[in-house]
């Protein structure tokens, strides 16, 4: 649908622009639970009529909601569906706890979140930032396995997942990272690499994939891989340099992520690599997750060259 609407014609692009933004403002007063503006309501049928149904219709015209999990979906993609009339409820679980822990409801969701725990499900988050889960349908153990059942259900019966994540003040429980994918600084900080990496392929379109680096290091760095359906023909010059031009671009959007950032979590320094991190290098996963010990093996010169007495690289700019 996305990819329609920016193909059409200027005529046609404008006008499903318009009806998105239409349902949108709809959709954005319906989560924070609070009536749209009236202007938006008396458009919103038009909106739907010439391009909102037409969407629906798309997925059998009759979806009441959508149940994801698995893998977490950019809120992008949720606020899209949600315009268009269409929910998406996440949900998160595991076969340790015979499936589902927690999931968002239709009348009670929050995007960005797995949602509640299921009833008879406790949740909590231990001193790491583990997700920690109860219930009387936790499993026993692993099967003649007596010391990886020990190592997933402490002696409190409570269920160490290997995620990291956080609860918010209304118990929405919101995934952040996988537990062994946690950096440790050189101070001693742990840093959840993920949700940096996803904060800075946002602020523009231009970052196509974005690696963070702190294992043992005294702060933060980035490498980032341009999109090569976003780059513009003049993003590197002819030595195969990124220009100046595009480096500041990118600066500013690090800048910009960084002010949604702890302090130790922000990015120092970062530098372009040359292509993509590839599945057929080894650098990511089929399902397009990055490899973090192929990038550091592949890369390592690079990182290296982002610290020191005098390191490389770019810093990212305020604005």
């Amino acid at each position: 649908a996305v990819v329609a609407i920016e193909q059409a014609p200027p005529l046609r692009r404008r006008i499903a622009q318009w009806a998105l933004a239409v349902g949108r403002i709809n959709a954005e007063a319906k989560r924070a639970g609070r009536k749209p503006p009236a202007w938006a309501r008396m458009l919103l049928p038009l909106a739907d009529r010439l391009v909102l149904a037409k969407i629906r219709d798309l997925f059998g015209g009759r979806v009441r909601y959508f149940v994801s999990g698995a893998a977490p979906i950019a809120v992008e993609v949720l606020e899209f569906f949600h315009a268009a009339g269409m929910l998406i409820l996440e949900g998160y679980g595991c076969t340790e706890i015979c499936g589902l822990s927690h999931i968002n409801r239709v009348d009670d969701y929050r995007f960005g979140t797995v949602g509640k725990p299921l009833e008879g499900v406790e949740c909590r988050i231990g001193d790491d930032g583990e997700v920690l889960l109860r219930a009387p349908f936790v499993f026993s153990g692993y099967h003649n396995l007596p010391e990886e059942t020990h190592a997933a259900i402490d002696e409190q019966g409570w269920l160490h997942t290997g995620d990291i994540g956080e609860v918010d003040a209304d118990g929405f429980l919101r995934i952040t990272d996988r537990k062994k994918n946690l950096l440790k600084t050189a101070g001693g900080k742990y840093v959840a690499p993920a949700p940096i990496e996803l904060a800075i392929a946002r602020e523009d379109p231009l970052i196509g994939q974005v690696f963070v680096e702190a294992e043992g290091r005294p702060y933060v760095t980035a490498l980032i891989a341009l999109d090569p359906l976003e780059a513009p023909p003049g993003a590197f010059d002819p030595s195969g340099e990124v220009t100046a031009e595009t480096k500041e671009r990118l600066a500013r959007a690090v800048g910009r992520a960084n002010r949604h950032l702890a302090r130790y979590e922000r990015i120092r320094r970062f530098a372009v690599v040359a292509g993509e991190f590839r599945l057929d290098r080894g650098e990511v996963t089929p399902t397009l997750k990055l490899r973090r010990h192929r990038i550091r093996e592949r890369y390592g010169e690079l990182l290296d060259s982002l610290y020191g007495e005098a390191p490389g690289g770019i810093e990212p700019q305020t604005e």
